[in-house]
């Protein structure tokens, strides 16, 4: 596909004014187009057999064939990369939509500010251009957890933004051989969504996975998410390793922020420090990166072979400070082989 045409956008969603809005609010853009629109799951699978889009967007309850019938129909059929978008109170609806094979989901506003309108905008256009890119991904078989110590022998810290749910479920399930470690991930994702990531995060395997909060301790085989909105940091007091969740302070320019979690993975673990940059649009995780490489740890990237959105990787990787760029399929593996010999 040549860079200069347009990313063809299909808009499945039984609201008239729905389907108006968000036709508007993506054609802004002069490199989307929509090529057609949709009120029902049936029609939505006529017009991507007929009009062959790069990403469909995707409204859940619909009538004659709804959204959860529509992705199993479309995986099976003509696989194509789907937007959710739902309103913050459907969220258990959202993360079974990424089960059933969803790329992402934007969170539907309930009172349009025109504020909120341009927000929305920069949302979808950045996420229907990181769908395009798309890769399929593969999964793994689940094992059960061994028994574990008190304390992790090896943390990691995770950083993703745009395509990040489905790259760490990846990068969870290539680990469940070792639940000796512990993670810590920050995902981009706003306040009302992040306890239902960890949720279903939790399902999918033995990692015991949860919303951090403060007071936290680390524990072997356990997966912490950064709170949307907040900030995410671990610090060592009596002995043990705690989890801090502050709010975020005007240097701040995310919440959670991956600068923040690295910095103080790099404070606290010091040449034990490890930071992971995944998929994700800027530069979020840079600093962090310099940070660990400073106090003597390691940082790694996702290669631009496998990474949705190719930003975040290669501005940690410009700072110097990242010893490994891989695709995201050996990351866990290497982080197993690691964890291995701390044990």
């Amino acid at each position: 596909m040549s860079a200069l045409e347009p990313v063809k956008v299909l808009v499945v969603d039984d609201s008239a004014h729905n389907r108006r809005l968000l036709t508007d609010l993506l054609e802004c853009a002069p490199d989307v187009k929509v090529v057609g629109t949709a009120s029902d799951g049936n029609e939505g699978l006529r017009q991507v057999m007929a009009l062959q889009p790069d990403v469909v967007t995707l409204d859940l309850e619909m009538p004659k064939l709804g959204g959860y019938s529509f992705l199993r129909l479309l995986k099976s059929t003509v696989p194509t990369p789907v937007i959710v978008i739902s309103s913050y109170a459907h969220k258990a609806d959202v993360f079974k939509a990424l089960e059933l094979g969803a790329f992402d989901f934007i969170a539907k506003p309930a009172r349009p500010t025109t504020e909120i309108l341009e927000k929305l905008k920069k949302e979808l256009h950045e996420k229907v251009h990181a769908a395009r890119l798309v890769r399929p991904s593969e999964t793994r078989p689940m094992r059960k957890p061994r028994m574990m110590p008190l304390e992790p022998s090896f943390v990691v810290a995770v950083g993703a933004s745009t395509g990040g749910p489905p790259a760490v479920q990846r990068l969870l399930e290539a680990l469940s051989p070792e639940p000796t470690m512990s993670l810590l991930v920050c995902q981009h994702m706003p306040k009302q969504f992040t306890r239902a990531f960890a949720e279903r995060l939790d399902r999918l395997g033995p990692f015991a996975v949860r919303e951090a909060q403060e007071g936290d301790l680390l524990a072997p085989g356990h997966v912490f998410i950064a709170p949307g909105g907040r900030q995410l940091v671990v610090y060592r007091q009596a002995g043990q390793y705690v989890l801090g969740t502050p709010h975020s302070t005007m240097q701040d320019k995310h919440a959670p922020s991956v600068d923040r979690l690295f910095m103080s993975m790099a404070d606290v673990f010091g040449t034990k420090a490890l930071g992971v940059v995944l998929t994700g649009m800027g530069a979020d995780g840079a600093l962090g990166a310099r940070a660990i490489q400073k106090a003597g740890g390691e940082v790694w990237a996702e290669s631009e072979e496998t990474a949705v959105i190719y930003g975040m990787p290669q501005e940690a990787v410009a700072t110097g400070a990242v010893s490994r760029v891989l695709p995201l399929g050996e990351i866990g593996p290497a982080l197993v082989e690691i964890a291995r010999k701390r044990r």
